[in-house]
């Protein structure tokens, strides 16, 4: 069990924030896992097509057999919402020797990793600052590809989170704030208990306050693994079930009484790449009307066009595939920066052995 020490002053200065860096290394957990949670299944049989030649070796030997993460990879923000950037400069900020220490205790009692040994295991500091480099080159590439087009929609349920929180606080104080954050919290006696660790050890905030970080990818509380560090924790946010769920289809007349008629038959007509003569002859109209149609919704974003020799090739975008309800699992990623759709999905088994984590 960890607990956290906190007094009057503390829970005064107890405070909520955003970190896009605790959801990108958090969820390599759920890359690694697949069976940690279903929900997140659609999220990671999409991003896994996408990774491509990304070294994710590296990446996913940061999550240790017990799926306790390295504490230097999710410094505590310093502001409410910080930008990935800022907060991945300041893990490139972090001394060797903090980073041997927390690659060592996230991994205790197994041996590191091969991809961290050759590093890690080096009393040299130079080894170490390089490995620290990589992983951050790393991490930044997997935010752009994994968690940055659907951080919009992963902010909004975090932000929903933060204010059924903030009345829980105001209703009936500490106790209340965390009654219903998970089965393994319990607020008793001027410390907040965090059940099922495999860490033992207890920390007085001391003026620090206490951080809460809601998350899409924690599964359960999960609290820095050293005991030096400020208390910060990381819970499971409420809503992450609906996070993934495509929406409805919409309702074809309600498209009408949008578009219009016309445009509305036209841009269910361009799932394929056709060009104006020829969407005329199938809409039995003159291809001057259908050009004025074409106009207004290419305009609009709800086509795209390219011309192939001496034609000019329309097709609804993603965001007209959003709009009609007829995007197909391969537009899920243009559907998600839109915001048109979340992801789909499959799982992945993956081999070995896990036991609890801290």
């Amino acid at each position: 069990m960890i607990s956290f020490g906190l007094g009057v002053e503390d829970l005064a200065d107890t405070r909520f924030a955003l970190s896009p860096l605790h959801e990108t290394v958090l969820s390599l957990r759920v890359l690694r896992e697949p069976g940690l949670s279903a929900l997140h299944l659609p999220w990671r049989r999409a991003v896994l097509g996408r990774l491509g030649a990304l070294d994710t070796r590296l990446l996913l030997s940061l999550v240790a057999v017990r799926r306790t993460v390295p504490d230097f990879l999710t410094p505590r923000p310093v502001v409410f919402a910080p930008a990935f950037e800022d907060e991945l400069a300041a893990v490139r900020r972090t001394a060797p020797e903090v980073v041997r220490r927390d690659l060592l205790a996230t991994h205790a009692p197994d041996p590191l990793p091969a991809p961290l040994l050759a590093a890690a295991g080096d009393a040299a500091d130079a080894p170490v600052a390089g490995l620290r480099d990589d992983i951050c080159e790393l991490l930044g590439r997997y935010w752009e590809i994994a968690v940055r087009p659907v951080w919009p929609q992963m902010r909004l349920v975090l932000e929903a989170d933060m204010t059924y929180r903030a009345r829980r606080l105001a209703l009936g104080g500490a106790r209340l704030l965390f009654a219903d954050m998970h089965p393994n919290l319990r607020w008793h006696e001027g410390a907040l208990h965090i059940a099922d660790m495999i860490s033992h050890h207890h920390v007085a905030a001391s003026g620090r306050g206490l951080l809460l970080v809601p998350s899409v990818f924690a599964h359960k509380p999960a609290p820095p693994v050293g005991p030096d560090e400020a208390p910060t924790l990381a819970y499971p946010s409420r809503g992450v079930a609906t996070l993934w769920l495509r929406p409805p289809a919409p309702d074809s007349a309600a498209l009408v009484a949008l578009l219009g008629a016309p445009k509305a038959r036209l841009l269910g007509l361009l799932d394929e790449p056709l060009p104006t003569v020829e969407i005329a002859r199938r809409l039995r109209v003159t291809p001057s009307a259908v050009s004025q149609h074409l106009r207004v919704l290419h305009a609009t974003g709800l086509l795209t066009r390219a011309r192939d020799g001496r034609q000019v090739l329309y097709r609804r975008s993603a965001l007209g595939d959003g709009l009609t309800g007829a995007a197909g699992e391969a537009d899920v990623a243009d559907e998600a920066r839109t915001g048109a759709a979340g992801l789909a999905g499959v799982a992945e088994s993956r081999n070995g052995k896990t036991r609890p984590e801290a």
